[in-house]
């Protein structure tokens, strides 16, 4: 198969990291997440949007939480929606190597690197100094990348804007190359690493994990649908087969009931929380196949019910979110302790998705007993990220709960005409994209040690032997916009 250079996914996105790069030297307004530059011809320029994750912490569109309340965007709003993950699909394709000291370990690390979702779009300065964020090194967080990938293929689904779709498949590319780094057995499975590397930031995870993990087997399975929707077919077969391998790994932790938390035999190992199901939830409002078979989801579903809201306040403060098989609360981190009412909602709606509507709506209920009741704690328009069994609460106003509208998603959503998998590719074509796709995972590496070459210097050495890039690069179909 003889493919030009011009039509290499892989050769496009290295020449395009290599722009990106070189632009660190030139004035700050070409090392920006405005959006709008990837606009296509005759397309309108809306502007750009900010809204703050909560009071407490106060930082602009939260992408992690954002995951959770963009139904409402999308539903309302889904210009403004689109605005966003524009920018977050320029953001990913920001390189900031401007440190910054990260609270719980004092290491200083870049601020935003290649390939990696910002955990939000600024504070001081948004759009230009993004990750405002500095608890922990959000560049090593596991949920963010997939998150994206998901969002972004679910606001294709549901606005049918093909030529957002083809602007903003570069980053989904880059953002699942990214995440190969931490797939460190080879077995088509991101590992957390043992620190809270994820939207629940203060419970730590380890190894394969409910939440991380099936967002990854989603996202696989979401970047395989969207490539072959901007007409990528080749890299939709890759990310399909990706997509197969994680979710056998992921069907590991099916312990007979329920997902367990994660998979390595911690002493929380075994926890039931709510949030396991998070890829499932994801995977069914895109309109794409189930990551779990429907009894195990239903089962699953069913536990979370009988344990972490029944066995709360009578069943009428929400979904706490984590639990022990014992029937007690999982004490061992302040989160794992709370009632988050966007997590609640965002169950009730895999609920939904599963058939179990009654069941949803008592546990949905939980949130309104608890913040708009009359015997409740007080939260009308204002409801917090949490509240705990003690009635103590935290960041009121929070984005999380504006999930609420994920139920109506589930309710009314649109028919989705399930996505044409035929994606059978001959062998050398599919190495090809194999090939491609681990060369750009490579150079987008976290270095191990500070001595380590820079992106620039690695991704510019490939480029200096082009006809090596063109022997393991990805074909591009030629109707796919495939550079930024």
């Amino acid at each position: 198969m003889n493919i030009s250079h011009q039509n290499d996914t892989a050769l496009g996105i290295l020449e395009r990291m290599t722009s990106i790069l070189e632009e660190l030297h030139t004035p700050v307004t070409s090392n920006s997440a405005f959006g709008s530059n990837l606009l296509q011809k005759g397309e309108e320029n809306i502007g750009q949007f900010l809204y703050l994750e909560g009071i407490e912490y106060p930082m602009w569109n939260t992408y992690d939480v954002h995951f959770y309340s963009s139904f409402a965007l999308v539903m309302l709003f889904p210009k403004l929606e689109l605005s966003i993950q524009r920018d977050f699909a320029a953001a990913v394709m920001m390189h900031d190597p401007s440190k910054i000291k990260i609270l719980s370990d004092g290491k200083w690390v870049p601020r935003k690197v290649l390939g990696a979702v910002p955990h939000d779009i600024g504070l001081h300065d948004p759009w230009f100094e993004v990750n405002s964020y500095n608890v922990y090194n959000t560049n090593r967080w596991k949920d963010l990348n997939p998150k994206f990938v998901l969002q972004v293929y679910r606001d294709v689904v549901a606005t049918g804007d093909k030529k957002f779709a083809k602007a903003v498949w570069p980053s989904v590319y880059v953002a699942m190359a990214y995440m190969d780094q931490f797939d460190k057995d080879g077995d088509g499975m991101i590992e957390n690493e043992g620190f809270p590397d994820q939207t629940y930031d203060t419970w730590s995870v380890s190894g394969v994990s409910a939440y991380s993990g099936g967002l990854w087997v989603a996202a696989l399975q979401a970047a395989s649908a969207m490539a072959c929707e901007v007409g990528d077919k080749g890299s939709g077969a890759y990310f399909w087969s990706k997509f197969q391998k994680a979710k056998t790994v992921y069907e590991k932790l099916w312990n007979g009931s329920y997902f367990n938390y994660d998979n390595s035999g911690g002493s929380t190992s075994s926890s039931i929380q709510a949030d396991q199901l998070a890829g499932q939830w994801y995977a069914r409002a895109c309109g794409l196949l189930p990551i779990v078979d429907e009894d195990k989801a239903k089962s699953a579903l069913e536990k979370v019910y009988n344990f972490n809201v029944l066995k709360v306040k009578d069943g009428r403060w929400g979904a706490m979110n984590g639990m022990l098989p014992d029937g007690k609360v999982d004490m061992s981190s302040m989160q794992s302790r709370e009632i988050w009412p966007g997590v609640t909602y965002s169950v009730a709606a895999t609920m939904i998705h599963e058939g179990m509507v009654d069941m949803a709506f008592q546990t949905a209920g939980g949130i309104y007993e608890a913040a708009w009741s009359k015997e409740g704690l007080g939260y009308s328009f204002q409801t917090p990220e949490a509240w705990n069994n003690n009635d103590e609460y935290r960041s009121l106003c929070y984005m999380r709960p504006l999930a609420i509208w994920a139920m109506q998603w589930a309710l009314s959503r649109p028919t989705v005409v399930e996505p044409e998998m035929n994606l059978e590719v001959k062998d050398e074509t599919f190495f090809r994209h194999q090939a491609g796709f681990s060369k750009v995972a490579h150079l987008l590496k976290l270095p191990e040690e500070e001595a380590s070459r820079t992106v620039l210097q690695v991704v510019v050495a490939t480029l200096a032997n082009p006809d090596r890039i063109g022997k393991q690069s990805l074909p591009c179909s030629p109707e796919s916009n495939m550079i930024l």
